[in-house]
């Protein structure tokens, strides 16, 4: 996306005109201005540098009386379902995003884009190209908060013929396998670990970690057979720079340790005389699960260690920046220890995570994974989702890219773990709706309501889920019931939402995980098989789960002879017992219809 598209160009500018913009905003191009009538055509030497042209021209800057518009330039048929959205206000709350570009579709994927500019720049992939086409004529120009969106599409590469595949329809054989070190067989080792090492380094230390032309980061790279980023451009002026480091975990860790030893180096020479700490930067998702029930795990690192830890509040945590800053105290040899414990538990969180994904997607059929805006992500370094089906290929594909809220987002790809049934192509009914009834914190019904009522409306629709709050059964309640109704998909997205919205607001201490208890109704008949013999299914039930799953014993069936299964858990353990206890439903639902007959329905018998 390096050819940029400009328009509102008045009749009398020229390419010389042009060209000393550019130069006066110091923007490289790498080739001649095309102008033609009323618009021209410029190439910029790489994206950034063209997003720069965006940010810094378009709206902005006038030639000859008329405002200029700049944007990619994506020729007709390369317009695919993906835009990219400039200029969001910085402050804006998720789900108002979110209800705005469901207006116009469904939205399979949306991905924060780093930039220097104080506002936000998402990536949004719509399911069809006339959504597409309609929120880029209605939010081209929207204004939010008093920023004026900017919308264009992101070209669809695909849609350029690849040489390979023509020559291949023409009838030209393949060539033979590859050979060692072609791109398909990977330039470089796999990298093993899909989370990498992201590190705060002070500004001052920069240059000495980079080294002389880049010498001494270059030797680390070899010797640790690591991809590190620097990204000195963010956060201009900051007193610290973040470093994102792509290895093994023994890369990981190898290179982290060299670079903390060039920082002690550095700062003995310049006569610092304050402790240098370790900071490693972590998804809030996984910080619970490395403190540990009571703190026990962060503790035990500590004693293992000698080190002394230390985590960053909640209330640091920003709608873009869903990082927390993981300090570790003590000598290099101790803190580089202590970097393995930490990065270890956080590794294991990633992976438990993906599995229960995993496991959910072949519980929903057709559960559209990249939508549910609920999947913990890094921050920057180019770290960004795979979008289609196939097996997550490294760090990039691997760790997702966008901050939906402190519970996480942007969820990544394993599409390729469903069966070839999980299609909804290949599944023409629809799936029935089901009702949950999951209990907040009294205090938590104003967030989940939100002013006027717009979050929870938002919400809904945002999870094509009927949502309501229960009254209260006394004055003095502590919980409160929200009555969730919807397909299995409206219900994951629904559910993912509140618990995500609970952590944020800070209902739940930082050291706790959002655990949650749902209700979900079954048929007197049905709660046996539920319970299994001698209680054998429900016990499997929370072995496999990690949820707690309660029939409560002495029941009055309701006026519908249904009975209450009670599931306590945090959102994944939640999920996949209301999908297994569904699924026992569906089995009893099944048995109880009479058999059809071998030559089709039965037939309706005249009286």
């Amino acid at each position: 996306m390096n050819k940029l598209y400009i328009g509102n160009v008045s009749e009398q500018a020229s390419a010389l005109d042009l060209e000393t913009i550019f130069e006066q905003w110091k923007i490289p191009f790498s080739a001649p201005f095309l102008v033609k009538s009323g618009y021209a055509f410029v190439d910029c030497p790489d994206e950034k540098i063209a997003m720069k042209a965006i940010d810094t021209l378009s709206g902005k800057v006038e030639l000859h009386g008329k405002l200029l518009e700049v944007e990619h330039s994506v020729p007709k048929r390369q317009r695919s379902c993906k835009l990219q959205i400039r200029n969001i206000p910085p402050h804006m709350q998720w789900e108002v995003l979110d209800g705005l570009l469901a207006q116009y579709g469904t939205v399979e994927s949306c991905e924060q884009v780093n930039t220097d500019t104080e506002t936000a720049v998402v990536n949004v992939r719509y399911g069809a190209k006339e959504q597409a086409r309609q929120a880029v004529e209605k939010l081209n120009g929207f204004m939010m908060e008093n920023y004026a969106l900017k919308v264009s599409y992101i070209p669809d590469e695909m849609a350029v013929a690849d040489p390979a595949a023509v020559s291949s329809r023409r009838g030209a054989a393949p060539r033979g396998p590859p050979r060692q070190g072609s791109p398909s067989l990977g330039a470089r080792p796999k990298l093993q670990s899909d989370v990498p090492l992201r590190m705060l380094v002070p500004t001052q230390f920069v240059g000495a970690i980079i080294g002389k032309e880049g010498a001494t980061i270059r030797n680390i790279t070899k010797q640790t057979h690591s991809k590190i980023d620097i990204h000195r451009k963010e956060n201009a002026g900051a007193a610290e720079k973040p470093i994102t480091v792509h290895s093994t975990p023994e890369g990981c860790s190898s290179a982290c340790r060299r670079i903390m030893e060039i920082m002690q180096k550095e700062a003995l020479d310049t006569k610092i005389t304050e402790e240098i700490p370790l900071k490693i930067l972590a998804h809030n998702n996984f910080v619970g699960r490395l403190i540990g029930k009571e703190g026990r795990n962060l503790k035990k690192i500590e004693q293992d260690t000698g080190t002394k830890i230390t985590i960053s509040p909640l209330q640091d945590l920003t709608l873009y920046n869903p990082e927390r800053t993981i300090t570790v105290k003590g000598p290099i040899e101790a803190c580089a220890t202590a970097e393995e414990e930490v990065m270890k538990k956080i590794r294991e969180s990633y992976e438990n995570d993906v599995a229960a994904m995993n496991l959910q997607s072949n519980l929903i059929p057709g559960l559209n994974l990249n939508a549910l805006g609920l999947f913990p992500v890094g921050a920057s370094g180019g770290m960004s989702p795979s979008m289609v089906p196939g097996p997550p290929t490294g760090a990039q594909a691997a760790y997702p890219s966008f901050g939906c809220s402190a519970f996480g987002s942007g969820v990544p790809f394993w599409a390729s773990a469903l069966p070839s049934s999980s299609s909804p192509s290949l599944s023409p009914q629809q799936p029935e709706s089901e009702t949950v009834y999951l209990f907040i914190p009294a205090l938590a019904v104003g967030a989940i309501i939100g002013k006027q009522g717009q979050h929870i409306k938002q919400l809904s629709r945002f999870a094509g889920a009927s949502i309501k709050i229960a009254p209260a059964d006394e004055m003095d309640a502590k919980q409160r019931m929200v009555i969730i109704a919807g397909p299995p998909e409206a219900q994951f997205k629904a559910q993912g939402r509140i618990f995500g919205k609970l952590k944020e607001e800070n209902f739940f201490g930082p050291k706790e995980e959002v655990k949650l208890e749902a209700h979900i109704k079954v048929p007197s008949f049905a709660a046996g098989r539920v319970i299994g013999k001698g209680g054998k299914t429900v016990n499997e039930l929370q072995n496999l789960t990690s949820a707690e799953v309660v029939v409560p014993r002495d029941q009055t069936p309701d006026e519908n002879d249904q009975v209450v299964v009670k599931i306590t858990g945090h959102f994944y353990a939640s999920q996949m017992a209301q999908r297994k206890i569904q699924e026992i439903l569906s089995q009893v639902r099944r048995q109880q219809q009479p058999k059809a007959s071998p030559t089709g329905p039965p037939m309706a018998r005249r009286k």
